[in-house]
């Protein structure tokens, strides 16, 4: 597969060279990408990331207005939430300039990630490598990070390779999905400190700079606006709901689809749609999951802006059932009971 520079794994072309076992019969992702580039909806669209970063940014001024100003302590709960709520939203757009959605200049997608990266407090370099891993193989267990955790298991085999205190999680996994994942957004944080040290980046003083200075911003703003007591329990709010909110959303990509191995001979297009789940869409669910409720859109065109994703599906869904390949596409609810009845499955063994 092609890569964008400094970017994540974007569409094959219609020329890109793989081997036979990666192509598809006959090569029918060819002729789907002529369908969608024909609709221009690979365009790119700044406005409307313009209008999007506008707004996410009015929010955050609001509630830095907030923090900054008001005592009620419950009046600073709820406005923990909302930052969780913002903060994701940034994550959202975080991953549209990470894949080069956003703007045709891979610099200019650089610079507002490097921004988005400040402002969330996640390592541009290290999830820019580690999604791009991800995207390239979906659900592989082999091979794709986002199924490789070290307290939950995605196959009975990983389940019975736990030991210790993982084991007794994972036994769990589907009653502690939920706790577990409040904790995302500080994993993702460590992850990417723990990434600088010892690791190329993409931005060696900037990417440094940028973590330092989210950290002091943001404890910063937080103890010098509230009293200590309460200034922890809304950093305990806010990261535990950025962590629910992230999670959440992620989940349903892939979780409980079909599972790969390195040695797993499936082309592009059957690789990318197989594996992941759409979940229905509407005004609310676009807004909430950020566009990645169309998942196997994106998993097929990753640099197509998020706005035509909606308008893609209806041509990809007529196109996958044409040629009898499984589409898959769900609600919000039975997304996530499939989630938590797959770990439950695969837990299996360690409560026999």
């Amino acid at each position: 597969m092609t890569k964008t520079t400094n970017g994540l794994t974007d569409e094959p072309t219609e020329t890109s060279s793989y081997n036979n076992s990666q192509r598809s019969e006959p090569n029918e992702y060819a002729q789907l990408k002529r369908l969608v580039k024909s609709a221009g909806l690979l365009d790119k669209n700044p406005g409307h990331y313009a209008v999007k970063m506008t707004v996410t940014m009015s929010l955050l001024a609001l509630s830095v207005a907030v923090l900054t100003t008001v005592d009620s302590v419950w009046i600073q709960v709820v406005n923990a939430a909302f930052l969780a709520f913002i903060i994701t939203q940034l994550c959202f757009l975080g991953h549209d300039l990470g894949h080069k959605q956003v703007f045709r200049s891979s610099q200019n997608n650089d610079r507002v990630g490097l921004l988005v990266s400040f402002l969330v407090g996640i390592n541009r370099t290290w999830w820019v490598e580690k999604h791009n891993e991800h995207h390239s193989n979906p659900n592989d267990l082999d091979l794709d990070p986002d199924v490789d955790l070290p307290l939950i298991a995605f196959s009975e085999e990983q389940a019975r390779g736990m030991k210790g205190i993982p084991r007794f999680i994972v036994t769990y996994q589907a009653f502690l999905f939920y706790p577990l994942v409040c904790f995302e957004g500080l994993v993702l944080k460590i992850s990417g400190i723990r990434y600088m040290f010892g690791n190329r980046l993409m931005f060696p003083v900037a990417e440094p700079m940028m973590m330092i200075g989210h950290i002091g911003a943001y404890a910063g703003l937080v103890f010098l606006s509230l009293p200590f007591w309460q200034g922890l329990l809304f950093i305990a709010v806010n990261q535990m709901l950025i962590g629910l909110y992230i999670g959440s959303t992620f989940a349903p990509n892939h979780k409980g689809m079909l599972t790969l191995d390195g040695n797993t001979k499936l082309d592009f297009l059957r690789k990318q749609v197989l594996t992941s789940r759409n979940v229905k869409s509407s005004p609310l669910n676009d807004l909430l999951y950020g566009g990645l409720n169309y998942q196997i859109e994106h998993h097929l065109f990753p640099s197509m802006p998020r706005n035509r994703l909606k308008d893609a599906q209806r041509i990809v869904m007529p196109f996958c059932q044409k040629h009898s390949i499984s589409y898959y596409e769900t609600g919000v609810v039975r997304s996530q009971r499939e989630i938590l009845q797959y770990l439950h499955h695969v837990s299996a063994p360690l409560r026999a």
